[in-house]
């Protein structure tokens, strides 16, 4: 049993890939023995209208019967409407979380409207989801560099939200050592698997976080469900620890988050 922590609908506009249409995104995981996915929408990178990226993601997923979609909506909140935004998602679409992209969006951690929007999200019982990259520096498009969102200052934010429930996505790329250690000894902070390399890499996080902070997580469809897969069987990991970071964990999340 599998469940996904780190998808996404829709096409990425720098490239085409193999699963950006959703019964090819369906079958993959049906193939792999994904039973759920969480899924952001990369329409909500570059949109203004979130309202209608939201919508078309709920119903997207709310429609498709293969695998259990669970829609987490973007927020921006540069934009006027924001609260409003997230509103929708509770009430109107009954999403457990929202997924948030400051680098895409202009705004750095240490603005007080990023304390805003993790206070109403705790408020509203929602996971968030903070994605740190989307892309590879080395793959971007020369006049679309985004650099990645510096963490430095979540620590302090997530001490101070008894009620936050944070997953980083794509952070593992940039974040390792003594930050790493800094952001897992909050207890509120989760770590997905997609951005980490290297031989036993997923061994070396759950040594470093402990087991109980770890999801599995792909970013399909920018990357191959089958490089998290992979990950997984080469870690070594007895089955307990296995079974914790392929679904456990996950669901663990999502229990407070149920309407």
């Amino acid at each position: 049993m599998l469940i996904d922590v780190n998808a996404n609908l829709s096409r990425w506009p720098f490239r085409r890939t193999p699963c950006d249409e959703l019964p090819r995104l369906v079958e993959t995981y049906r193939k792999h023995g994904v039973t759920q996915a969480w899924l952001g929408s990369l329409d909500g990178l570059f949109h203004r209208d979130m309202a209608g990226v939201n919508l078309r993601l709920a119903d997207a997923c709310r429609q498709e019967r293969g695998v259990e979609l669970v829609p987490f909506g973007s927020i921006n909140p540069m934009l006027p409407d924001w609260q409003e935004d997230l509103r929708r998602c509770v009430e109107q679409h009954h999403m457990p979380g929202i997924r948030l992209h400051p680098n895409y969006h202009g705004y750095r951690l240490d603005e007080p409207v990023f304390a805003q929007v993790l206070d109403l999200a705790a408020k509203r019982g929602l996971i968030v989801q903070l994605a740190i990259r989307m892309d590879d520096p080395r793959v971007q498009h020369p006049l679309m560099r985004v650099p990645d969102v510096d963490a430095k200052p979540l620590a302090e934010l997530a001490k101070a939200r008894p009620g936050l429930r944070l997953v980083l996505l794509n952070a593992l790329a940039t974040i390792s050592g003594a930050l790493l250690a800094q952001l897992a000894a909050t207890g509120r902070i989760w770590f997905e698997i997609a951005m980490k390399e290297g031989v036993a890499g997923v061994a070396q996080l759950v040594n470093a976080v402990s087991p109980q902070r770890v999801l599995f997580g792909s970013h399909l469809p920018l990357f191959p469900l089958e490089s998290a897969v992979l990950k997984m069987q080469e870690a070594g990991l007895d089955g307990p620890r296995r079974q914790a970071i392929e679904h456990q964990n996950a669901q663990r999340l999502l229990q407070p988050a149920a309407r």
